[in-house]
Parts: C-alpha cells; sequence; structure tokens
C-alpha cells in the first residue's frame, strides 16, 4: 500500500468543522449599501490614497497606491462617490484609513471580454499582476508581484499550488477547485510562466477527493502539465513548509525563503486571482469567503466586495441561529477573534466564523508532558520557550529559534495545561524584537 504523502514533523488533526458550508456553491452577495474599503490589506506598507472624499470612482480603478516595495495597490469594488476617509480597526487589529463608499444604483457588467496570455512575455505578466493589486489569498496577504520576482542568481524547479486549506470550517477554496477549477489551473499555469518553474504540483488533503478527481480531470483533457497530489489530512499542512515537505520533500533551513530550495508557493485561490487578472484584466477587488460556524443560521460562501462589512454578511446568511461566543477572522487556529460586525473584509479574508460557547479549561501549570514538543511542525520546544517567555528572558527565547514559530496553534491545541502558548510566542516576538 502506498504511503500517502505528507510533512514529518508533529502536526495535529483537529476535526475539521466543513460540513456546515462545504456543499454551499459560491453566492454572490447583494450590493452593500456602503463598503470600508481599507488602505492595509496586504503584507507590508499601506498604500496611499488617490481619491479624498467626494471623488467619483469606477469598479476596478487604481484607488490606492502601493507606498513602497512589499506593498500593493488598492482598486474600487465599485462605481460609487467616496463618502468620507476615515480610521477603520481590521480583524488583525490593525488599525488604519479606509475610504467608505457609497456604491450607485446602476453598475457595470462584469468583464466578458478575454485575453490570451499565451502570447505575452513574462515581464508583462507580473507587470499585470501587480498594477491589478493581486497578493496572497490564503490569509498572509504577500503581495504577488514580490513573490514572483525571482532575483537573476535564483531558478524556480517546483511552483507548489496550495489546495490543501487545511484550517477548520473553511471551504472557500474548495468551492473555488470545484466550481473554478479550470480558470484556477490556468492561473497557475500563469504564475508557472512568470517565475519559470519547470515543475507544477498542487497539494490537496484527500478530505477533497472530488477536487483531486476534478482537477486532474481537467488538467488531464487541457493537456496542462500540472500534477495534482493527494495529501494525508494534517495540520498545518497549508503552511509553506510543510507543503513543501509533503510534496516535494524538501526542508525550509531556518530563517530561508522557499525560493532558497528552489520553490515558489501560491494558494489556489491566489491563482484563481491571477487568472482573472491576466485573462480579464480585473483587478482584485472582490472574493470569496466562507460564512460558517454553529451559529451561523445559513453558512454559505459568498463572492463579496473587498469592504463589505460583516453585519452585510450576516445578514446575507440569516443572522445567527444563536448567539455566538466569538466571531474569527479566517480559521480557528489562525484567526483573530474581534467583535464589532462593522469590522470590513479585506483581501485576506478566507473565512467568517460564529463559534459556538465552549466549556471553560481552567490554566494550571506545565507538567512537562512533551505534546507540545511533540505537536510543533518546526520542532520547537514551546514549552520552554513560553518558560523564558513569561520570565522576561526574551534574548534566551530569541536564542532558541523563536521567530521560526508559526503560531500555527499546535501546541496550545494538545497542552493539558490550557496554557496560552501561542499569545506567549506572539508576545515574546514583539517584545524580542524590541530589544534588539
Amino acid at each position: 500500500m502506498q504511503k500517502v504523502p505528507t510533512f514529518s514533523k508533529g502536526g495535529v488533526h483537529p476535526s475539521d468543522k466543513k460540513v456546515f458550508s462545504r456543499s454551499q456553491p459560491i453566492e454572490r452577495l447583494p450590493m452593500p449599501s456602503e463598503l470600508l474599503v481599507s488602505l492595509s490589506q496586504h503584507l507590508g506598507a499601506p498604500a496611499k490614497a488617490l481619491k479624498a472624499k467626494g471623488d467619483t470612482v469606477k469598479r476596478g480603478e487604481k484607488i490606492g497606491q502601493a507606498s513602497g516595495f512589499i506593498s500593493a495597490d488598492v482598486h474600487s469594488p465599485v462605481n460609487g462617490i467616496v463618502k468620507e476617509i476615515r480610521k477603520v480597526t481590521l480583524a488583525n487589529s490593525v488599525t488604519c484609513d479606509a475610504f467608505v463608499i457609497v456604491p450607485d444604483t446602476e453598475q457595470d457588467a462584469e468583464p466578458t471580454e478575454t485575453f490570451d496570455w499565451k502570447t505575452q512575455d513574462s515581464a508583462q505578466l507580473l507587470a499585470q499582476v501587480k498594477d491589478l493589486g493581486i497578493v496572497g489569498l490564503g490569509g498572509a496577504t504577500f503581495p504577488a508581484h514580490v513573490k514572483f520576482s525571482i532575483p537573476a542568481d535564483k531558478s524556480v524547479d517546483a511552483f507548489v499550488v496550495n489546495g490543501v486549506e487545511c484550517e477548520p470550517y473553511l471551504t472557500a477554496d474548495y468551492r473555488i477547485m470545484l466550481e473554478k477549477g479550470d480558470e484556477a489551473l490556468q492561473g497557475a499555469m500563469i504564475a508557472a510562466k512568470i517565475i519559470g518553474a519547470k515543475r507544477i504540483i498542487i497539494g490537496i488533503e484527500l478530505n477533497k477527493v472530488d477536487c483531486i478527481e476534478h482537477l486532474s480531470a481537467i488538467a488531464q483533457s487541457k493537456g496542462y502539465p500540472i500534477e495534482v497530489m493527494g495529501l494525508k489530512m494534517k495540520y498545518p499542512q497549508g503552511d509553506e513548509k510543510q507543503l513543501l515537505k509533503a510534496t516535494i520533500n524538501r526542508e525550509i533551513p531556518s530563517g530561508k525563503l522557499p525560493l532558497d530550495i528552489g520553490a515558489v508557493v501560491a494558494n489556489v485561490g491566489t491563482c484563481y486571482a491571477i487568472y482573472e487578472a491576466i485573462v480579464l484584466h480585473k483587478s482584485l477587488y472582490e472574493r470569496v469567503i466562507s460564512v460558517t460556524g454553529e451559529c451561523i443560521a445559513q453558512p454559505k460562501n459568498i463572492l463579496a466586495p473587498i469592504g463589505t462589512k460583516v453585519s452585510d454578511l450576516l445578514a446575507f446568511c440569516g443572522g445567527f441561529s444563536s448567539e455566538p461566543e466569538k466571531l474569527v477572522s479566517g480559521g480557528p487556529m489562525m484567526g483573530f477573534s474581534f467583535f464589532s460586525e462593522d469590522t470590513p473584509i479585506a483581501k485576506g479574508s478566507s473565512g467568517l466564523l460564529a463559534l459556538a460557547p465552549q466549556k471553560k479549561e481552567r490554566t494550571t501549570v506545565c507538567i512537562n508532558c512533551g505534546r507540545c514538543v511533540a505537536a510543533c511542525p518546526i520542532g520547537l520546544m514551546p514549552s520552554h520557550l513560553y518558560r523564558y517567555i513569561i520570565n522576561g528572558q526574551y534574548e534566551n527565547a530569541m536564542q532558541h529559534s523563536l521567530m521560526d514559530c508559526k503560531e500555527c496553534g499546535c501546541c496550545s491545541y494538545v497542552c493539558p495545561a490550557h496554557l496560552p502558548l501561542v499569545h506567549g510566542m506572539k508576545t515574546g516576538k514583539k517584545l524580542g524584537r524590541k530589544k534588539k
């Protein structure tokens, strides 16, 4: 019997909780009455506003200019009027300027004219990826044009597409693979052309066998040189380090990047956005988001404009079936808890979860059981790092590879003492940097 590929160190097996929304096709959200389009919805420097209060905007028009090397342009999701520019707080607690846009009653039709990407060279394709504001849609929101700019002294052997979606509850990528599979694979082909990749692999966990079969059939029928690889179900396999170990059996050394081992990784939703950017000349102004959880009346996968308020998403799903304990942006393992329903979604908003109250567990002292060490996919010793951090020994924590921690939550998930290990790691990183 052939062994199913996966990563080797650590990992956990949380219940996937995808039953709530996996059978729900993507639905377009009715136009909200107001959008809050933030200027900081990508990793790096916030974009610089190109519009002012009272200005008219068109759907797809650039309204925010990238303000640094690691930054991305922002585009209007609608035809409308800029009501004002004001501060908003995003789900990840970042406070930034945002355009408050009131949509017009009449909106332009969706773009239908197509452009042949095969006639364009890699430099032309990369320029469009930059101009149309494409970022990683798996949650990290790293500007795609930066990731795809390969230095002259580097080469890419493998382009690995992340179709894992290993976070519980989330099904947005699952629905994209089923409903927009050909487009996503074309996006992968475009990305591979930009970076000059020799191989293209898409990794998908075995709880999505229908996606594996569907994409394999498309690749075969269209002659795409793409290998669709089924992976063992294990969290956090969607992280690039674990995904590369599972798919091409290469490990990224501490402090290095995938490119240092000849690889580039991109999320399947990002590939679909690249297809739309290149083939339809469509900027990244909307995305698919899973609105799900035990407390959502009608869980859905929704195509929503960037800047949609959480309240509008909840209303489209029939509100709450019961009072949630908390709202989470993203998945329950690495997402962000927040409270205001006026919070807008951004490019990296893969999910909106309304989670049921959980039994309160009492925190006790560490019993040195070693479960966190066994679960850590990086091979760290979370209990030791946590001890350094709570005792203010941030330099010791940094010297013991604290910065390699991915904050995936595996250690907290298995800890019988219910210690806030991930919170500790985040605090230690923040204070450790200040000590340098």
